[in-house]
């Protein structure tokens, strides 16, 4: 007589892989999601950063007439709809705006402004991004 042989899965075993499956997604997809809000946030400081040395200088030359955009300058982006300069005595202010559609909704509508004080010659960052998506030298 021949032994019956298993062969296959049992129902108990497919149900702790499927369990092991839907523990790792629930870890995952936030982090995921964080992962791709910091990464579409990095864009308004990158076009922001492309500012400083071009604005800096103009101020130098011309004042509160050099908080401007330069000439050909990226204003927006993918995930960036625009950015404005506002000149209040003695400082720059440099804004980027996200989009509210097409980006993560941790970072949708939400700003990122880079300040540069005429008197002190620094800049300073700041942004209303929530704590898990803003970078720590941005408060």
């Amino acid at each position: 007589m021949m032994k019956n042989v298993q062969k296959g899965f049992t129902l108990i075993e497919l149900m702790i892989v499927v369990a092991i499956i839907g523990i790792l997604a629930a870890i995952a997809i936030p982090a995921y999601s964080d992962y791709t809000a910091r990464a579409q946030a990095s864009e308004a400081f990158a076009l922001l950063d492309g500012f400083k040395t071009p604005v800096t200088e103009a101020i130098a030359d011309q004042g509160s007439g050099g908080c401007a955009a330069p000439a050909n300058a990226v204003l927006a982006g993918k995930y960036v709809s625009g950015t404005t300069f506002t000149w209040t005595d003695p400082s720059c202010a440099i804004v980027s705006t996200f989009a509210a559609t097409g980006t993560n909704p941790k970072i949708a509508s939400k700003t990122v402004t880079l300040t540069y004080n005429n008197t002190a010659g620094t800049w300073t960052c700041a942004t209303n991004l929530p704590a898990g998506v803003k970078p720590a030298a941005c408060s």
